[in-house]
This record gives C-alpha cells, structure tokens and sequence, in this order.
C-alpha cells in the first residue's frame, strides 16, 4: 500500500513493516521489538541479525557498549563515513531486543544512510531494525514495484523513487583492536590507522 510520508511514519510508530528507499538499496524496516515481522517476511534464518539503522549517530550509541578508546575510535570512523555506505558491527548495549540478533545477542550492526527520505523517517520514528527488501538469499530488490509485488503487506511511499546506489553497506565489525570486513561494499577502511 501506498502512504504519504506523514502516515507511513505513523505506521511505523504503530509497529507496522514498512519499506523506504536509502543510498544503498532499499529496506524493509520495522521498531526494534517488531523485528520479527522481518524475519517472517524474508523467510530469514534467525542466525542473520538485522541492523539498527537511525537518523544521527547520536541516536545510536545507547545500543552499543565500550571503553572511551573505543568510543573515540568508532567517533573517527564514523564521522568520515557517516551519512553513508557503512555498517558498524560493535558489542551491544541491553537496550538492544534479543530479536535483532537472536544467535549473538552481544553484537549489533548499526547505520546511519545518507538519504534525505530515510532521515526524514528515522528522525521521526527512532531507530529502525532494517534490512535490504529482498526474499532471504535472494539479490536485493531496487524498485518499489519489484517490492510491493514480493512483499505486498509491506507498506511503501507514494511518488517515491526507491533505487539507490544497488550496492549494499560495507559491513565492517570491531574485533577489541581492529576492523574485520564482513562484507566490502562502496567504502573501504583498509587505511585507518588506531
């Protein structure tokens, strides 16, 4: 179903699965608690957590836990990379639902997209357990007619362009003292210096 950016936002907030377009490839999108609805949807392994994508950093760091040298660390990176193509792997805070990532509960990937619809929507809903609009295993879907056929249930905006860049995030995980690429997308960090 079509909505306006006004009452997608507010589905959203009622704990509805909606789909939104970001710089990468578009996503499906739920509140934390609700990630389940994902996992459904997807046919998704529980062994795949889901990331927690937001509007700013700042509303972030409340889902994941470390020292000050860690913090710093992560601050460096993300303020080089952030609005952007990256996700951060990092130990995870008790705010974070178990549903996000039921097999390693410690861990949570987190982003902030650089594209002015996405951050109109986080901004107003909070972070969003999110993943790229696509059947488990399956290539990434990069319109929303490809979406609203697979997905019909899923709610999408009216008058939208949904296709991004189609390459999804650089998925790069902090392992105490550096940085383990999990998946190489349009970012690299192989230079970055601790």
């Amino acid at each position: 179903m079509n909505l306006s950016l006004e009452i997608l936002i507010k589905a959203a907030k009622a704990g509805k699965m909606i789909s939104f377009p970001t710089d990468t490839v578009p996503a499906l999108a739920t509140i934390p608690r609700q990630a389940e609805l994902i996992y459904a949807a997807k046919q998704r392994s529980f062994d795949k957590p889901l990331i927690l994508m937001a509007a700013k950093a700042e509303d972030l760091w409340d889902y994941v836990q470390g020292g000050n040298r860690e913090y710093q660390i992560w601050q460096k990176i993300v303020n080089q990379n952030w609005p952007g193509a990256l996700t951060l792997v990092l130990p995870a805070s008790d705010k974070v639902p178990r549903v996000m990532n039921p097999q390693e509960p410690t861990t949570i990937g987190i982003r902030v997209p650089n594209h002015p619809i996405a951050q109109t929507i986080l901004a107003q809903t909070g972070p969003m357990a999110t993943t790229s609009a696509n059947l488990s295993g399956q290539p990434a879907l990069e319109t929303k007619a490809e979406i609203k056929a697979q997905f019909p249930e899923v709610l999408t905006l009216e008058l939208t362009e949904y296709k991004g860049l189609g390459i999804p995030s650089t998925v790069a995980k902090w392992t105490e003292n550096n940085w383990q690429i999990l998946r190489q997308g349009s970012i690299k960090l192989d230079n970055y210096e601790f």
